[in-house]
């Protein structure tokens, strides 16, 4: 069925040039075109692997392999419905499964001409390795990575903003990744126009920028030949399995993507449902603790409203980056940041909830549960997210000495700030978009007082943090190792208690200001 369509595809291209003379003419100005450009890229390549060295070589690859991928993602918002031969509108009459429209769908963007040109410009990038034959095979695979990367990454953005920009949600991720991007737009001018003024040390900023994206998704494909070449092997590793889940994790956001749109909605009606399929609140254990659990990772992992703190994960150290450089200490820094940021997202957890927190009094859940369960929740998120932005930290300054100690300010910040949450969020409520509003709507009833309370909660993290901050601070200023593996076990340790005590004296709160929570949360301006 993919291949008939890809033969319709053709036939109608063929049909609408042989109608039109000036079309063909266009048509074949434009394969020429793209020929000439295609030629002159493969004979660059050529050069620059013959004449550069490894470093430069690896730099020029990752960051040109970015910026195609940044083409293919914006090129959906600049030029809309430049393709609409062939799309989900058209097929959703013809009874493919979700799996074949999306086959069919990524075929016919590969099989075009930007597809094509694509494909054939990625695989001449081989030729910057031809002095290092391993990496010249390790480069094949991840070509083809990069290629169905490009084309589902373009294939979810028409997905999403011809389907999703009219809804609630869409506007929501829309209007979340706007904002990340109007908060980088500064930095980023910045970096650019730093790049420009240091012309002297182009080379230098250019295999700075290298090594930064190829540790992110979006150049992770393109720097795992670098890395064989230079026989980094783990790096190579690393990279590769970042470059396969970020092609997986897309395409399972396009699966999504297109099971909500208009296209493959009225084949959901006999979809069957595993019985017994609850979700994560089949996965996580039975009792109030698993459910209260269950319930805020699914807050965390799908809210919106709790979405919004996660931009700052990947913000920080990128916002660094782009002011201080890789060398610098706010980029060292900025997992501690990351941390107290996530640290202090759920003080005033219970907000959220909104009137439903009638049914978690209804429950009978104990208070002690209660907290139990939300500050699971949230570390499900926080931990492996702050584990994940030190060690990748660490990796791009080439700072693994420092780590331990980064880790043990990140952790003890993060996890004592659980256990003032734990605290906080069972005294004090604050008004909230909600449950279906924007994240970023404007909500009445907040006043100055309710705003700086999130201050008062982050002033306690740092104080009950303190030791292990400090500890981390005399490492890195004295480049003492023991002194950092100390503070990573004071900060365990200290956030570990801190959490305990915060539960229990959390929870026997939570028993006692339950229903004049609820009451409070009543009377807020809707």
């Amino acid at each position: 069925m993919v291949a008939t369509v890809l033969r319709l595809r053709y036939r109608l291209l063929a049909n609408s040039l042989t109608r039109s003379p000036w079309q063909l003419v266009g048509f074949i100005v434009g394969m020429l075109g793209a020929l000439w450009v295609i030629g002159l890229v493969v004979a660059g390549l050529v050069a620059v692997g013959i004449l550069q060295d490894l470093d430069a070589i690896r730099a020029i690859a990752v960051v040109a392999g970015s910026a195609l991928l940044l083409g293919w993602t914006l090129g959906p918002l600049i030029v809309s419905g430049s393709d609409g031969m062939v799309d989900a509108d058209r097929l959703a009459p013809f009874p493919f499964s979700r799996r074949q429209l999306m086959i069919a769908l990524a075929g016919t963007g590969l099989t075009g001409i930007p597809g094509i040109a694509t494909a054939v410009t990625a695989l001449a990038s081989i030729a910057l390795w031809v002095r290092w034959p391993l990496a010249a095979v390790f480069a094949v695979p991840m070509v083809v990575v990069a290629v169905l990367t490009c084309v589902v990454v373009s294939r979810l953005v028409t997905t999403v903003t011809t389907r999703f920009s009219g809804r609630r949600r869409g506007q929501e991720v829309l209007g979340t990744i706007l904002i990340g991007l109007l908060i980088m737009t500064g930095p980023i001018l910045t970096g650019v126009l730093g790049l420009v003024d240091a012309a002297d040390d182009l080379p230098a900023r250019l295999e700075a920028a290298g090594t930064i994206l190829g540790w992110t998704p979006i150049g992770a494909a393109w720097a795992v030949p670098g890395d064989v070449a230079a026989q980094a092997w783990l790096p190579a590793l690393c990279k590769t399995v970042i470059a396969v889940a970020t092609l997986a994790a897309l395409w399972f956001v396009w699966a999504r993507a297109l099971h909500s749109s208009a296209g493959t909605r009225p084949r959901t009606a006999s979809r069957t449902v595993k019985s017994g399929a609850l979700g994560l609140f089949g996965a996580m254990p039975t009792g109030g603790v698993g459910a209260t659990w269950a319930r805020s990772l699914n807050g965390w992992l799908r809210d919106p409203r709790y979405l919004r703190q996660l931009i700052f994960i990947p913000l920080f150290p990128a916002l660094f980056a782009f002011t201080t450089g890789v060398d610098g200490f706010m980029f060292g820094a900025s997992p501690v940041l990351v941390a107290l940021i996530l640290a202090i997202a759920g003080y005033a957890d219970i907000s959220y909830d909104g009137t439903a927190f009638a049914s978690v009094l209804s429950s009978g859940i104990t208070g002690r549960a209660d907290r139990w369960g939300r500050t699971l929740g949230a570390g499900s998120v926080g931990v492996p997210a702050v584990v994940a932005v030190a060690i990748v930290v660490a990796a791009i300054s080439d700072a693994w000495d420092r780590l331990p100690a980064v880790l043990g300010a990140s952790l003890g910040l993060l996890l004592v700030g659980y256990g003032a949450s734990a605290v906080s969020s069972a005294l004090l409520v604050v008004p909230v978009p909600r449950a279906g509003d924007s994240p970023f709507k404007t909500v009445p009833g907040q006043t100055f007082a309710s705003g700086m309370l999130v201050f008062v909660v982050m002033a306690a993290c740092v104080v009950l943090a303190a030791p292990a901050l400090v500890l981390a601070t005399i490492s890195l200023v004295t480049a003492s190792a023991p002194l950092g593996a100390a503070s990573l076990v004071v900060g365990i340790v200290v956030g570990s208690g801190v959490i305990v005590a915060g539960v229990i004296v959390g929870g026997r709160t939570l028993d006692r200001s339950g229903p004049g929570l609820l009451l409070r949360i009543k009377a807020f301006p809707i």
